[in-house]
């Protein structure tokens, strides 16, 4: 059960990051939920990329131990 809260957690971290990171890329000017950021695009475009990578690696863990424990598939 630990497992799949993980997972969900570490989805939507994929989530939000990538969604950021598209609108970011899209237009320049719509920082989304890191506005309040400051260092500009770059900084912000960074941060999203960190929480996208760091969803991925999250549900991945999650889920190989998830399958090694015997709690899912």
């Amino acid at each position: 059960m630990k497992f799949s809260i993980v997972q969900i957690i570490g989805v939507a971290l994929l989530v939000l990051g990538a969604q950021g990171a598209i609108r970011l890329l899209a237009d320049h000017h719509n920082a989304g939920l890191l506005r309040w950021l400051p260092g500009g695009f770059a900084a912000r475009l960074a941060c999203y990329a960190v929480a996208t990578v760091a969803g991925v690696l999250l549900a991945a863990w999650a889920s190989t131990r998830g399958k090694q424990s015997g709690h899912g598939e």
